[in-house]
């Protein structure tokens, strides 16, 4: 685990809602200049949860607007294969990371590029840098085969899947190192919301956490840091029990909930986890009445009830983050602006009154 302390700085979510994605890194370098994140841009039907990080599957085909991965196709055996062999020479240095398949491309990131460019002559400021992806649960049951099926249950396609899903976070990661330390990589899980109920019943704890294995070790090869973002509520030890860095929830929402895993909690603190608290709403009708003062008194009473489980304030504040709750993506602009600076003045207030 980390030594990195954030002391409550502020970080964001992914997604923003321009169209522009050099506009869009400045405004996020602008409110979060410590530890900036790429931008998202959903107005980008390529910047979609799972278009984003497709390319490069075998057999990704196409019919009536709906996007599979065909099976059946005549060339995916030797795609399948082709995909392997690459695989096999990034990860033993036979071929280099950054020209192959695995590599993110300015044709679904360009915001990934224009961050870098920005981070590197905002060098000076920078105390880390965060990336995305969407998380191994999350893609393997939101792409199907073509009979509709959810690839998670394909061992060989969720396989690739975990595998590709590993090699572009580690490209984040590589990249966004050379410029400057930690490198975060958030794996976005939404779909973690509905782990345990009947849509994915036959999917166990462990199942998951194997996939979470593979991809943090990606991470870690390059000396990153791991989050996963749930915007909803989870089995929450699930995410302690895989050894995550960083927990990203909406703590508007369900700090409750996850305080109920005070064992694990107290153990996610004691190795040096962190958790990235987004007390900033992004719900559209909550961010019109949100005021940085409510923020900050929910977040020392959501701190004492975590000292009243054993965790001293003084711990919490070092090993916080201060998130939204979500993206932004879904919003408007000047909602989204809001959000932002709430993150921003609610960290500062919190770190004026305790560092």
């Amino acid at each position: 685990m980390s030594h990195f302390t954030p002391n409550c700085l502020p970080l964001l979510i992914g997604s923003v809602p321009l169209d522009n994605h050099k506009e869009a890194a400045e405004l996020i370098f602008n409110h979060t200049p410590e530890v900036p994140i790429w931008p998202q841009l959903p107005a980008f039907k390529e910047e979609g949860m799972i278009p984003q990080f497709l390319p490069g599957f075998p057999g990704v085909d196409e019919c009536d607007g709906k996007v599979f991965i065909n099976g059946e196709g005549e060339k995916f055996d030797m795609d399948f294969l082709a995909f392997f062999e690459e695989f096999l020479m990034v990860t033993e240095g036979g071929a280099p990371l950054e020209d192959s398949r695995f590599a993110l491309s300015s044709d679904v990131a360009k915001g990934f590029f224009e961050f870098l460019k920005i981070a590197e002559d905002r060098k000076s400021d920078l105390q880390g840098l965060k990336g995305q992806i969407t998380g191994p649960f999350t893609f393997c049951t939101g792409v199907v085969d073509q009979a509709g099926r959810a690839i998670f249950y394909n061992e060989q396609l969720r396989d690739a899947a975990v595998k590709m899903l590993a090699l572009k976070a580690q490209f984040q990661a590589r990249k966004m190192a050379e410029i400057s330390t930690p490198s975060i990589v958030f794996f976005d899980e939404p779909g973690l919301s509905g782990f345990g109920t009947s849509a994915f019943i036959t999917i166990s704890k462990e199942d998951v956490i194997n996939i979470f294995s593979e991809v943090f070790a990606a991470v870690k090869a390059e000396n990153g840091l791991t989050g996963v973002h749930v915007c909803g509520n989870t089995e929450w030890s699930l995410l302690f029990d895989a050894g995550v860095d960083v927990v990203s929830y909406d703590a508007y929402s369900y700090f409750d909930r996850l305080v109920l895993y005070r064992d694990q909690i107290k153990d996610f603190f004691a190795r040096g986890g962190i958790l990235a608290t987004g007390i900033v709403p992004t719900d559209a009708e909550l961010i019109e009445t949100a005021s940085v003062d409510a923020l900050v008194d929910m977040w020392f009473e959501q701190t004492a009830q975590l000292e009243a489980i054993g965790i001293p304030q003084q711990t919490v504040f070092n090993q916080s983050f201060i998130t939204p709750s979500c993206g932004t993506g879904t919003v408007t602009r000047a909602q989204a602006v809001k959000v932002l600076e709430l993150t921003r003045d609610v960290s500062a207030k919190i770190r004026e009154r305790l560092s």
